[in-house]
């Protein structure tokens, strides 16, 4: 019977990492615990202290802290706990954290670094946690090259690679999944040369003209995608790279969540491709983007981020955690749109719609 990343910990728990190199499961697994808040716990990027383990971090007086993010508490305590009690997870080392919320330049970065017992290292790249500015950050992903996040990914991974010599992973789960590429396919040709391989786990790709620019062709035999059935995230601006499918216990965008991965006998249940629909969806999402120029695509994005964060919500905890106030904050915001801004939102959103139908005409033709 198929189960999750969680099964999978205690089930193969037993196997070292030289009997069971690491594998796709692995990769997941390090992701999701990335987003774990380790501030106070694991030493920084900048500070010259030995790596902790999983029982010091156990230990610690914070560490209930690290279960902040209400989306995923139960499962990332459950984890947290099957990892410590395994032999493979157990004496992971972590290192290097680092954690950024930075609202004036829209930024939300989140790495660590793990050291394997083998020898490796493994880079993780947190994905969009539950802060707005997280949220803002990933749809600027549409319009600005590069986003201040795959900036601090380069930073990160020249700095972790200067201090720690041995070769290394690199991944990330959703937009952790984009900047792992991104310094992979951003940092020098010694540092290239140690990487084992890159993993996006259900990470958007790049727009098209950052794919010409040739970086990408050093590093692609490297990369591992991996998507669950009915990816959206995940398929954003994907162009032709190839992926792995894999199916999920549950249905539409709750897929993008790694706890609903599939896992059995050690590796996870493959499927045969993304789901027809979602393949249309997905289609139509990119090449509408792709349709809209920058300026256009910066007003439409800004716009949002103006009426969201209207609810005086910092994160999207608390934004939905208050149906009424936030709906009262968002209501108030769109009649402070300008004529010009709202006139030029609704050709936006009239451009997809005018994909959609002609993809639709399309389709009656054949």
């Amino acid at each position: 019977m198929a189960g999750t990343i969680i099964d999978y910990v205690k089930e193969c728990g037993s196997r070292t990492w030289e009997a069971l190199p690491l594998n796709d499961v692995d990769s997941l697994v390090l992701c999701q615990f990335s987003y774990l808040k380790f501030d106070g716990m694991v030493p920084g990027l900048k500070e010259n202290k030995a790596s902790v383990t999983l029982e010091e971090i156990y230990a610690h007086a914070d560490y209930e802290k690290l279960y902040a993010d209400e989306r995923y508490e139960k499962d990332n305590r459950a984890l947290f706990e099957a990892m410590l009690q395994s032999k493979r997870y157990r004496n992971l080392r972590l290192n290097c954290y680092v954690n950024i919320i930075e609202k004036e330049w829209e930024t939300q970065f989140s790495a660590v670094t793990y050291l394997l017992e083998d020898g490796t290292l493994y880079i993780a790249y947190r994905g969009t946690d539950e802060s707005i500015v997280g949220w803002k950050e990933d749809f600027n992903m549409a319009f600005l090259n590069p986003i201040p996040g795959q900036s601090y990914s380069l930073k990160y991974l020249n700095m972790v690679t200067e201090k720690l010599p041995n070769r290394f992973y690199v991944g990330g789960h959703s937009k952790g999944g984009n900047l792992a590429v991104y310094a992979a396919m951003k940092c020098s040709e010694q540092i290239r040369a140690r990487i084992i391989k890159v993993y996006s786990m259900d990470g958007p790709g790049f727009r098209p003209e950052l794919l010409l620019a040739g970086d990408f062709q050093a590093v692609e035999e490297r990369i591992v995608k991996i998507l669950p059935k009915s990816s959206l995230v995940g398929m954003l601006f994907e162009n032709d790279i190839h992926y792995k499918t894999v199916e999920s216990k549950t249905f539409g965008l709750a897929q993008h969540n790694p706890y609903t991965w599939l896992v059995k006998d050690g590796h996870f249940v493959e499927a045969d491709d993304i789901y027809e629909g979602s393949l249309r969806m997905n289609e139509t999402i990119n090449e509408w983007i792709l349709s809209l120029d920058a300026a256009r695509l910066q007003i439409f994005v800004d716009t949002l981020y103006q009426i969201v964060s209207a609810s005086k919500a910092d994160n999207l905890i608390d934004f939905t955690a208050d149906w009424r106030k936030s709906m009262t904050g968002i209501v108030n915001a769109l009649k402070e749109v300008d004529e010009e801004t709202a006139r030029m939102i609704k050709e936006i959103i009239k451009s997809l719609f005018e994909i959609i139908k002609d993809k639709i005409f399309k389709r009656k033709l054949r």
